[in-house]
């Protein structure tokens, strides 16, 4: 077990009785619990403490779902500590965490003060300000791994050097020379004392408007950490003997679904490994070798969880800014428009469309629908990843920061082992590959429930006869494709051609003495979320009356249109869109002797013509509007599972379906052809390197 601690008395136990603090955060679980454990075993009274404070993360506040799975785990582990001893989980809101532990170490007396690590770079730095503040007042702190199988810093190549890329990453997981700590037993008993002086403030996660929404969830998720428990169990003796098969299919519940339990830390990932290790060993052993290879996949989408905190403990910046040097150069389009056509599930493409509603409806989505939508935001529609990871932290039930920022790099093809940024994939074959009887998009787009599976993932193709008889009205109850692919991949190629010159010219002007070099891109930020990523909640500053805190919120309208009624009210709002919208481009370096996009967007213009309607509305092109200018160009800038919803009584409730398998950072792992694919990179050798870290602002 790796433990971190720093105290102004030096070691790091203390001495016995006193009281210890022990601070929950994304651990909200008694059974293999180090920082629990620890301060049972320290004896003396234990005061377990949750502080609220979302303002911390910026513009990474939670979303709706995320923010209610949180308060119905806080009420289970409330639940379980009291069963234990202990008098209350002590609860506080504020806008800086490390102040309030502080003044809660201060009530209560405590000489110590123990947590479990988190990666993320916020965390980081907070966690480094609570060791330094709590050691000038003479307070121990000890931190464990409570996360991972292995600490970031314990997994190293044969240089000592950390690795750049998932398989040997993983490899060398596998390998290590010690396996991961056993999980740990919940404490026999916890006694906290005498609270009650030590008020506790009602933490509010949802408004009035929310409750209906968050009534729904209830019915398809238990979240706490003996549902977890309950639902590890489930997978492990039910769906995950037959994983390798059944993982890609979207139409029905085939994965674990455990992904929420492991953000939350309700479910320790320890336990999950030697489990799912115990199973291969079996399964091995009678030569059953499809469920052997079953493990081996799950125990896979466990590593990329892991490698999502090591990306993230290595490269702090790693949500904001592609890991690819030359990645910075590419001329995303930023179209709100597109962007909300996109999260409304309107695009004319029907496992697209059928993905971002069910997104917006229940938090979830299947792995490798996830790929899908998030292959189409970046190759087709080209707007900057970081809006898509933004969306999906908004609006996931297992919203995961390092999980999400390594899936949406690895699609834009900015990490080293990533997809191919210059392949389009065909959401009409992808359709037919993850569902192929169409069940999915029935039950997402019922607009096209009636058409035939051989046209479900590509209506404008189905004969005029076959429309009619389903009753789809192409431009009208279900639109035309929002563009065409040829014509996005043209201008995806014409993109990526910009993109390389623009990095060539940037490298000459560096070999010129004329810029300080590819590793430096602290100076240019990157591109701003939209006014409705803005967390489409408006915040005023954390305040607390009575120990309960008041937020204003204020929800964009996100309804999902699934009636032609729907979209006909959002057809004067998107002819709006078209014509406010801009399409913008970075600017070419002035310093640089070659001619900017105007002649790629012409070409652009020609190929796509006028093929895309949305709506009934055509979309004039907009990607020949005006350009939005990025200054300084030449500085670098910077789930898985279908949980089988259904409708009931007119709204759409999800029903809970047998735990089937993987963890959220398997949302992006495609199959292992497309990951050591690399032509794309392979063509460029001298570019795809990793930017230069240690020259980045570390203070975030």
């Amino acid at each position: 077990m790796s433990v971190s601690s720093s105290s102004m008395g030096g070691g790091g136990g203390g001495d016995a009785g006193g009281r210890t603090v022990v601070w929950f955060r994304r651990d909200l679980r008694v059974e293999d619990n180090p920082a629990l454990a620890a301060a049972a075993r320290a004896g003396g009274e234990v005061v377990p403490a949750y502080v609220w404070a979302p303002e911390e993360d910026g513009p990474y506040y939670p979303g709706r779902v995320s923010r209610w799975w949180l308060s119905q785990s806080l009420k289970h582990l409330d639940a379980s500590l009291r069963r234990l001893g202990a008098g209350k989980l002590v609860t506080r809101r504020s806008a800086d965490a490390v102040v309030a532990l502080l003044q809660l170490v201060r009530d209560t007396g405590a000489t110590r003060l123990f947590f479990n690590h988190l990666y993320d770079p916020i965390s980081l730095v907070r966690d480094h300000r609570l060791k330094e503040m709590m050691a000038a007042e003479g307070i121990i702190v000890q931190s464990f791994n409570a996360d991972l199988l292995y600490e970031p810093w314990e997994v190293v190549d044969d240089e000592g050097q950390s690795f750049t890329m998932f398989a040997p990453f993983w490899n060398r997981c596998l390998s290590m020379p010690y396996d991961p700590a056993a999980p740990l037993l919940p404490p026999k008993r916890i006694n906290s004392g005498d609270l009650s002086m030590c008020p506790s403030d009602d933490l509010i996660f949802e408004d009035d408007s929310e409750r209906g929404s968050n009534a729904l969830l209830a019915r398809a998720w238990s979240p706490g950490w003996q549902n977890a428990d309950k639902a590890l169990t489930a997978f492990l003796n039910g769906p995950l003997i037959h994983y390798s098969v059944n993982r890609k299919k979207a139409d029905s519940a085939s994965t674990s679904l455990l992904s929420p339990y492991l953000h939350f830390g309700e479910l320790s990932v320890r336990k999950v490994f030697h489990l799912v290790r115990m199973k291969q060993l079996v399964w091995s052993n009678e030569g059953n070798r499809a469920a052997e290879e079953s493990c081996t996949l799950f125990l896979r989408s466990i590593g990329l969880r892991e490698y999502s905190r090591y990306l993230s403990f290595n490269h702090p910046c790693s949500h904001e800014k592609p890991l690819l040097a030359h990645l910075r150069f590419f001329p995303w389009v930023i179209n709100e428009c597109y962007f909300k056509i996109w999260r409304q599930g309107r695009t004319g493409y029907p496992l697209v469309d059928a993905g971002m509603r069910e997104l917006w409806a229940t938090g979830w989505l299947h792995d490798r629908i996830r790929v899908v939508v998030s292959s189409f935001f970046v190759k087709v529609l080209q707007l900057p990843w970081r809006w898509g990871m933004k969306y999906f932290w908004d609006t996931l039930l297992d919203a995961d920061l390092e999980s999400d920022a390594l899936g949406w790099q690895y699609i834009s093809g900015s990490l080293p082992d990533g997809r191919e940024l210059d392949r389009i994939d065909n959401p009409q074959l992808e359709g037919y590959k993850f569902d192929p009887h169409g069940e999915y998009v029935r039950r997402w787009l019922p607009e096209l429930a009636r058409l035939p599976t051989e046209w479900i993932h590509h209506p404008w193709d189905a004969p005029a006869s076959v429309l009619q008889a389903a009753g789809v009205e192409l431009g009208s109850n279900y639109p035309l494709p929002i563009v065409g692919l040829d014509a996005a991949n043209a201008r995806l190629q014409e993109a990526l051609s910009e993109m390389w010159q623009l990095e060539a010219a940037s490298r000459a002007a560096m070999d010129n003495g004329m810029e300080e070099g590819l590793g430096d891109s602290s100076e240019v930020p990157p591109i701003e979320f939209p006014r409705e990523l803005q967390m489409e909640v408006d915040r005023e500053p954390a305040r607390v009356t009575a120990n309960v805190l008041t937020t204003a919120r204020r929800r964009e309208d996100q309804m999902v249109p699934t009636m032609t009624s729907s979209l006909n009210r959002a057809e004067t709002e998107i002819s709006a869109d078209f014509m406010n919208s801009v399409d913008s481009r970075a600017e070419v370096p002035t310093r640089v002797n070659f001619e900017p996009a105007t002649e790629r967007e012409e070409n652009f213009r020609t190929t796509a013509g006028n093929v895309a309607r949305t709506n009934g509305i055509h979309e004039h092109n907009n990607f020949q509007q005006p350009q939005h200018r990025m200054r300084n160009v030449l500085a670098p800038s910077v789930s898985e599972a279908s949980s089988g919803w259904t409708g009931r009584e007119g709204g759409v409730v999800p029903v809970w379906s047998p735990p089937a398998a993987s963890d959220h950072s398997e949302t992006f792992a495609s199959d292992e052809a497309d990951i050591s694919s690399r032509s794309y990179l392979d063509r460029h050798p001298q570019s795809h390197r990793l930017m230069n870290w240690s020259q980045l602002s570390q203070s975030l």
